[in-house]
């Protein structure tokens, strides 16, 4: 690196601060200084039955020969080296990475809440199924849609159990031929997977100019074959679907049910609710809306809620109260049968509780007028360096893309490289896929406008960088993490996952 690299890469204490000590790490492997023999493990006393014969051990396990305080260290080095919301901004467009509240995390401690088993008796778990049913009812309030099952542990997994009910009602109505689910091109991509695994095939939609549903293209392919139309609102090019109440009569008309993508909900929570759009079937991503850190592939919940004509088609057991006793009832013909083992994903519901009961029913569209807020604000402040795609002010997320970037040879991925060297986080990059080259930007609502600033100086800092010629650094970038640019496509189709011997 030239010391010109250098001192533009420690531009990052003026946005953010890191400067400082980050150790290198090899691999467990690699600092082993004794051999993996040094390790004695007790044998077995006695035979090995013959059930059990064929998975033991045929030579010595590889472990690496090292002290208690190596072997620490070594995890806490390299668990310093992750980003997340407890460590700066982290501004992915449509996953509403948001900071949350730790005192959801003293809640869910608490031991009758965190030492509770999933068999024990129910009148053992009041307190917990209080909870749950107490959320069930929230959830039905802020969606609009009044019957609500916790049981889906994710979106994706809510996907499916909402695509089971429409498919399951449709049959009940004589109309097993609608198998066709329309999703708009700017959807997010487990929407055709969840399609798919409900035994249902897809029909892309085109979006319009203006990022948004296209009437015409959404009438064109309205049958007597539609079973749903998935969509997501506030879509993901941070832009609400104006046409909404029009769109969801336009399927309904035809035969069809709409299902509703809550990924951002976050934008809407308070201020608007989908169930009065005319969506009859939404799924709500918990973790992401109401309070749980879910960086690295969870834990996440994906309560489903929906309107009267799908409420028989719930997932069973469901929470009902009879009285003051609160009871998991199993007993419903028509139910489409358990999605998950247990009634939900407990400590995710727990901290949701946390989470909305502390702002209330007066203070809950706070988050979403000010997440709205920060990103038309973020918007505001780049507009006039970066490209716009659609015009407008934006929702939750804010979409530029690298038009004029691209101008001067510097592309999406150079811009994202260059804000780890700045102390940043990337954005979401190259989605959704209707835009080339995009950069999807969610603020959230957590955000000081002190960091907001911050964030946005670097991406100014960026584009002058490219207007001046000055590129080297944005090709290279990024130059102060140990790891550069890493072949992710590989990494992720070509993993080695065993230490040669």
């Amino acid at each position: 690196m030239s010391m010109s690299d250098m001192n533009r890469a420690d531009t990052t204490f003026k946005y953010s601060g890191t400067v400082g000590m980050q150790h290198e790490e090899p691999l467990l492997f690699e600092h082993a200084h004794e051999a993996p023999e040094s390790i004695n493990l007790p044998g077995v006393d006695g035979e090995i039955s013959a059930e059990l014969s064929a998975f033991s051990r045929k030579q010595a396990a590889n472990i690496p020969g090292l002290s208690e305080p190596e072997t620490v260290r070594h995890f806490v080095r390299l668990s310093q080296w992750n980003h997340g919301i407890e460590t700066g901004f982290y501004p992915l467009g449509s996953c509403t990475m948001k900071y949350n509240p730790r005192v959801n995390e003293q809640v869910v401690r608490l031991p009758g809440l965190a030492h509770i088993h999933p068999d024990q008796p129910e009148d053992t778990a009041q307190g917990v199924l209080e909870l749950m049913y107490e959320l069930q009812d929230w959830l039905g309030e802020v969606s609009g849609l009044p019957h609500v099952t916790l049981q889906p542990a994710a979106g994706a997994h809510g996907e499916l159990a909402g695509l089971m009910m429409i498919k399951a009602a449709l049959d009940a109505r004589g109309q097993s031929q609608r198998r066709k689910v329309l999703v708009p091109d700017s959807a997010h991509g487990t929407n055709p997977a969840s399609a798919a695994l409900c035994g249902m095939h897809t029909v892309e939609l085109k979006s319009g100019a203006d990022g948004r549903i296209d009437l015409d293209e959404l009438k064109a392919h309205l049958d007597d074959e539609t079973a749903a139309l998935m969509m997501t609102n506030p879509n993901t090019a941070g832009a609400f679907e104006s046409d909404i109440k029009e769109i969801c009569q336009l399927v309904h008309d035809a035969g069809g049910l709409v299902y509703g993508d809550g990924a951002n909900l976050n934008a809407l929570v308070g201020v608007a609710r989908p169930g009065d759009m005319g969506i009859d079937c939404l799924h709500i991503n918990v973790h992401k809306t109401f309070s749980t850190p879910h960086g690295g592939g969870g834990p996440g919940g994906g309560p489903v809620a929906v309107n009267d004509t799908l409420a028989p088609y719930l997932p069973v057991p469901r929470i009902e109260k009879h009285g003051d006793t609160l009871t998991l009832v199993n007993a419903c013909d028509t139910s489409v049968g358990p999605v998950l083992g247990t009634p939900g994903q407990i400590g995710v519901y727990i901290r949701a509780n946390a989470y909305i009961s502390a702002f209330g029913r007066q203070h809950l569209h706070k988050i979403a007028e000010d997440a709205v807020l920060n990103a038309n604000y973020v918007l505001h402040r780049l507009k006039d360096r970066y490209h716009v795609p659609f015009e407008g002010l934006c929702k939750h997320e804010c979409l530029l893309t690298d038009e004029i970037q691209n101008k001067h040879g510097v592309k999406t991925l150079d811009i994202a490289k260059r804000l780890i060297d700045l102390g940043f986080h990337p954005m979401t990059v190259y989605f959704p896929l209707i835009v080339h080259g995009a950069m999807l930007i969610e603020p959230t609502e957590t955000e000081s406008r002190e960091t907001l600033d911050a964030f946005c100086d670097a991406m100014l800092e960026i584009a002058d960088a490219c207007e001046a010629g000055d590129t080297e650094a944005l090709h290279e970038a990024p130059l102060k993490p140990f790891r550069r640019r890493l072949d992710e496509t590989q990494a992720a189709r070509k993993p080695v996952l065993v230490w040669p011997e």
